[in-house]
């Protein structure tokens, strides 16, 4: 890193003598990422140079491969990456540090790809150097290249809090001066740490860190054997709702430590770092560690029962207002992550069904259904110790795994409910609920912002018309859903509306004035469509009542309020999310 501003990580990749031709190659992907990224487009000035410093000869066979004429001698790889695309997923170096994911950087050859890695960082001044491995000497030690690459490095100023949780040692990284209580995350992570761990009986690893990344904008987090990076606004951490939504990001990652990091679909054994790698199990692996986000928040005691329901009834808002769930099978939606789910563009919510959402209101349901089928004897907590205790080991779980020890916790046959919701495209059946005292009630929202998840407020005398656009910030229409008046009247992603009703309008004023015509009525709407003016006429439909909550019932018996305590853990009077919005928890 002899020059940060320049963005430029200086690499030198040695390899021992393996025979006349050597190939060397950069992955595509990340695990974890499920996108074909194209890594090897920042490469530059790549050479190969003998154990004497002579050029060897070297021919480009594709994007992100060489084949070196190393006449079974052990050649060094220089080369330079490009590193400024700050996310989880990529790497990034500046004048405050270095951030990578070994995928980005490292090339592997196939012969060594089992072989022993050690690196070696030759920091600024000033900068250290944390990261998962163990360091022996000036070097880090993976036992593999899978193992190194599931090891991100953040070269800096930092000094890390370290901390023990559940027995072993825990580390925090933080970098962009994110806005929080350094003693609040330490508890807080803890309590969340200790829940994980007494759920498994222990953790699987020797020392964790976790890279905290603040920023000014952008959220999101990526999972590693141990370690994770956690990407969250700098700002966001000051509010109870942001603190309350960063804490699930960190349960979701940390969860992974079982699911997906070690219980894995036998699919992704091992991973072919040269092309998408397809499963039907994210659904189960993604989606089900949403559902425990959530809930281990909950029985952590950082979440209330209230609130819990308040979010759970939010992500049952969105699914029922994705068109999308009615075209794609949930395990299709997985299979086609590589160019549905991490390339969405304006036509995305009509066609496809994130496999996180869906997967882990699919989750919750299982759940429930697990709880009832054997007098809450039983729980979907059953089902993933089973599959670590099965598969822990890596070698991979087989696509119909999930589904059968399913049945196995059970003691019945769950071939409908998984036909149904994962393998088709009907209505989710919310009936389950009733087992827990609760039931999924349906209103229409009451404003763009409205994420569902409580009762109606009132909204007067508001007609609740509907012409269904998802606006873009700016004056710009992102999504027209498949169906809606927009749609039938000939409005188009992208347009850029201007009025309505010869009166100025951006997208998101539309959607509010629209509201307060009758269903029946016409609406001007004016735009601008590749730089020529256009007036369409749409006839204002009646709102459509997609935002969901969970009401409690209002006779539940002993049994049922039981049941709400034994699967949220808090008492039956903490289910007041239908009665009071849902109040968080500070």
């Amino acid at each position: 890193m002899s020059r940060p501003h320049s963005h430029l990580f200086e690499v030198e990749a040695s390899f021992p003598a393996a025979g006349d031709e050597l190939v060397v190659c950069l992955p595509v992907w990340t695990p974890g990422s499920y996108l074909v990224r194209e890594y090897s487009r920042h490469v530059q000035q790549f050479t190969v140079v003998d154990a004497a410093g002579q050029r060897v000869p070297f021919e480009r066979i594709d994007k992100r491969s060489y084949r070196i004429a190393a006449k079974n001698q052990p050649v060094r790889c220089q080369y330079k990456v490009y590193a400024n695309e700050l996310t989880v997923r990529t790497s990034h170096l500046d004048g405050t540090h270095g951030y990578f994911n070994g995928a980005t950087l490292f090339f592997y050859a196939e012969h060594f790809r089992k072989a022993p890695c050690q690196v070696t960082i030759d920091a600024p001044d000033g900068w250290r150097t944390t990261v998962s491995l163990p360091q022996e000497g000036t070097d880090f030690l993976a036992a593999d290249y899978d193992e190194l690459v599931d090891s991100p490095f953040e070269i800096g100023t930092h000094t890390p809090i370290a901390f023990t949780a559940a027995g072993v040692p825990h580390e925090i990284v933080l970098w962009g001066e994110p806005q929080l209580d350094e003693k609040k995350l330490v508890t807080d992570l803890s309590k969340i740490i200790e829940t994980e761990a007494a759920m498994f009986g222990g953790l699987p690893m020797k020392r964790y860190v976790f890279f905290v990344y603040g920023t000014d904008k952008g959220r999101g987090g990526l999972e590693h054997k141990a370690c994770t990076a956690l990407l969250y606004p700098r700002t966001g951490f000051s509010s109870p709702k942001g603190w309350e939504d960063f804490l699930t990001l960190a349960a979701h990652e940390y969860f992974h430590l079982w699911n997906v990091k070690r219980v894995k679909p036998a699919r992704l054994v091992p991973f072919d770092y040269s092309q998408e790698n397809y499963t039907e199990l994210l659904w189960y692996f993604e989606g089900g560690t949403s559902y425990y986000d959530n809930l281990l928040t909950r029985r952590a005691g950082l979440m209330s029962g209230s609130r819990y329901l308040t979010r759970l009834g939010e992500s049952l808002t969105t699914l029922q207002g994705t068109p999308g769930r009615n075209v794609l099978p949930l395990a299709e939606a997985s299979v086609i992550s590589w160019t549905k789910h991490y390339r969405p563009d304006e036509n995305t919510p009509n066609t496809a069904i994130s496999y996180y959402l869906k997967g882990e209101l699919v989750c919750a349901l299982l759940d429930l259904t697990l709880r009832g089928a054997t007098n809450d004897q039983r729980s979907l907590d059953d089902v993933v110790r089973l599959l670590w205790k099965r598969f822990g080991d890596e070698r991979g779980v087989p696509e119909n795994a999930v589904e059968l020890a399913a049945e196995e916790i059970a003691g019945t046959s769950l071939r409908d409910f998984f036909a149904r919701a994962v393998h088709g495209t009907a209505e989710l059946s919310y009936e389950v609920f009733d087992h827990v005292g609760l039931e999924a009630r349906f209103r229409t929202r009451e404003s763009p912002s409205d994420k569902g998840g409580t009762p109606p407020r009132g909204r007067g005398d508001k007609f609740e018309g509907w012409i269904g656009i998802i606006p873009r910030s700016g004056n710009a229409i992102a999504t027209v859903l498949d169906g809606s008046p927009a749609m039938t009247a000939g409005l188009y992603a992208e347009d850029e509306v201007l009025a309505l009703d010869g009166l100025k309008c951006d997208a998101a004023a539309l959607i509010n004035r629209c509201e307060d015509k009758k269903p029946g009525e016409l609406a001007r709407v004016t735009v601008f469509r590749r730089d020529r003016l256009h007036e369409v006429s749409v006839q204002v439909g009646q709102k459509p009542a997609d935002a969901v909550y969970l009401q409690r019932l209002e006779r539940a018996t002993e049994g049922q309020k039981q049941s709400f305590q034994a699967w949220l853990g808090t008492p039956w009077a903490d289910a007041e999310s239908a009665l009071n919005g849902g109040g968080i928890k500070v």
